[in-house]
């Protein structure tokens, strides 16, 4: 597949996507270019900012089998991945298969549930596999979780753990939309007062697995020459000497950003990088990945900002 081909993909989804959806064209592109490199997201917001919906109508466009996992403070990890129950008919133990099992995975306010049930997560995100009773268990090549979470600073919420942050390809923050957008909202979906069906918008699966397969594969092809590794490398480890960070970003924040950037560039039309691809998706892919020090927070710094500074500081290939 070329990148014309991948390109056609992704309009095909945008525009599914935008039959329920108003605005957040960033946000979508961001979950198209995760969903080219395997990745997961994160999406924070204030409720009521289409977090759910975005996440439900991107999943519609997609020819995947879909799950849904709502968080609340009395789920347990076995809620999540399933349990062996002992059937005395056969004399043996039968897994029952947690939600878990599933191609995209909405986990639905992941930061309402304490960090024990979040932590169940981890190894499926990481290695697309889950443990249960000593037994391994392949969750497929196109397994991809889009968390929603509210703001840390919402009553009932809990941190999510640097490691299970760290397992996200990007945290995007969404905003509330501008007026205009506000009010074609209105317009659409004012006559109701729960959200909208997606069964309302006649939302179309475009792209199936073997599809997908052939566009991950094609972004793995993708240049990006010598001086951009070296400046994504700079980048990440200039958060490390910031004297605002306790904790700067890792390697893997580095292999994380390198690899989007490829489907990134495909998806603007280009089978090579430049530096703006950098700069663009340095903040939702480092932003999560930080630990601001006392006397930051104490100055009011935020992880985007120190990142622009970051990016001001450090001088990008020409």
């Amino acid at each position: 597949m070329d990148v014309q081909g991948i390109r056609a993909i992704a309009e095909g989804i945008r525009g599914e996507v935008r039959k329920a959806v108003v605005g957040q064209d960033e946000v979508i592109d961001l979950m198209l270019t995760s969903l080219l490199v395997g990745g997961h997201i994160l999406l924070e917001g204030v409720p009521g900012t289409a977090k759910t919906l975005i996440s439900r109508a991107f999943a519609a466009s997609l020819a995947l089998q879909f799950g849904r996992i709502q968080f609340t403070p009395d789920l347990m990890p076995g809620d999540i991945l399933g349990t062996n129950l002992f059937n005395f008919q056969t004399n043996s133990f039968i897994l029952t298969k947690g939600p878990i099992f599933t191609q995209l995975l909405l986990a639905d306010e992941i930061n309402r549930t304490p960090p024990k049930t979040q932590a169940a997560l981890l190894q499926a995100m990481n290695e697309r596999v889950v443990t249960i009773d000593g037994k391994d268990y392949a969750l497929g090549d196109d397994f991809m979780v889009v968390a929603t979470q509210n703001p840390i600073e919402q009553q009932g919420t809990y941190p999510l753990p640097e490691a299970q942050l760290d397992r996200f390809l990007f945290k995007l923050v969404i905003d509330h939309p501008s007026r205009d957008e506000e009010r074609e909202i209105v317009r659409r979906h004012g006559h109701r007062s729960a959200m909208p069906r997606l069964e309302d918008f006649d939302i179309k699966a475009i792209a199936e697995s073997s599809a997908l397969a052939e566009a991950r594969q094609a972004v793995t092809n993708i240049r990006l020459t010598e001086p951009l590794i070296d400046y994504i490398v700079d980048v990440v480890r200039a958060t490390r000497a910031h004297s605002s960070l306790e904790v700067g970003a890792s390697t893997r924040a580095a292999n994380m950003l390198a690899a989007a950037v490829r489907a990134y560039a495909v998806l603007q039309g280009r089978d090579f990088v430049i530096p703006d691809d950098i700069k663009i998706l340095a903040l939702p892919v480092l932003r999560h990945r930080l630990t601001i020090s006392p006397s930051g927070e104490i100055e009011g710094l935020t992880a985007d900002r120190i990142l622009r500074e970051v990016l001001d500081q450090t001088p990008a290939p020409r």
